[in-house]
């Protein structure tokens, strides 16, 4: 089976719910609401439940975290850079810089396990343990500094870099959870990656693109072209195994994080912009993910 006809039933939740908000009583007012609720419940609760249960074993992962952790911090130089240009309003470049390298979590999760299995998860919730916080704090800085928020409250607030903290806390203390909290946990994290991913295809809408088309179509070329590459290059000058390398190159090819529209319009960001570049970035993703990870198959 092609990579495609794998990653197919994911993107078929992206449809559904598209259609459901579009063509049904369940309209943006309700996954507005959903999207709150994977954001700041389901989802801390699947990140810290999937961290807390992966073996960190830094001899056999140094060269995964490593690529990861390369490739997000290529991908913020390069955001951040784009700035620079002459023309781009600094508001709007605020807003979308995120896009280009933050990453749809529900999407990695959800892949990772329909491609490598409980291995490919762990593995996946490892880079997304690390790289969180790092896309965050470069998201945050931004929109605090234009928006006027307090930075360091900002970074205090965020429930994604606190599950992660927590869950890495806890599994280097060597926590070890009741049954009855654990299987909890889990049940509640499981409605994160469906859930999320309706409610990506929920938030799904171009029209805030016109406003500056060169600047998203720079951004979307470091996020479905530059950032591929890159990772399939490290991946090879670190000879990272299969399963490692093909973990790299999903996360690196990643369509953007659904929760950088949520970021925007909380700070007082351009949030029309940013929901444009969400769209665009999923949509492209729906071809880009299976084009990378076919031609990674190929030179491997």
């Amino acid at each position: 089976m092609t990579h495609a006809w794998l990653l197919l039933p994911d993107f078929l939740l992206i449809a559904l719910g598209a259609v459901l908000c579009r063509r049904t009583a369940l309209d943006r007012s309700v996954w507005d609401a959903a999207e709150r609720l994977v954001y700041y419940l389901l989802f801390p609760v699947l990140l810290f439940g999937s961290i807390l249960k992966s073996p960190l074993q830094p001899g056999q992962t140094i060269g995964l975290v490593t690529a990861c952790v390369s490739v997000t911090l290529v991908g913020i130089a390069l955001a951040l850079s784009i700035g620079r240009w002459p023309g781009v309003d600094p508001r709007r470049h605020a807003s979308g810089a995120q896009t280009a390298y933050r990453f749809n979590s529900f999407i990695a999760l959800a892949l990772a396990e329909r491609l490598g299995g409980p291995p490919g998860l762990a593995a996946m919730a490892l880079c997304i343990a690390l790289c969180v916080p790092l896309a965050n704090v470069a998201a945050v800085w931004p929109l605090a500094r234009h928006g006027g928020h307090a930075y360091g409250r900002e970074l205090l607030r965020n429930p994604l870099i606190l599950s992660t903290l927590a869950g890495l806390a806890a599994n280097l203390a060597g926590l070890s959870l009741p049954d009855a909290v654990s299987t909890t946990l889990q049940r509640i994290g499981s409605a994160a990656l469906p859930l999320g991913l309706m409610a990506t295809g929920a938030g799904l809408r171009v029209g805030g693109l016109k406003s500056a088309p060169g600047l998203a179509a720079a951004l979307m070329t470091v996020r479905h072209a530059v950032l591929p590459a890159l990772a399939i290059g490290l991946t090879a000058a670190l000879a990272l195994s299969g399963p490692q390398r093909l973990i790299v190159v999903l996360f690196a090819a990643l369509p953007t994080s659904s929760t950088s529209y949520v970021l925007a319009s909380r700070m007082g960001g351009d949030g029309g912009y940013v929901a444009g570049l969400v769209t665009l970035s999923t949509l492209l993703g729906m071809v880009s993910v299976p084009f990378w990870l076919a031609l990674i198959r190929t030179a491997s």
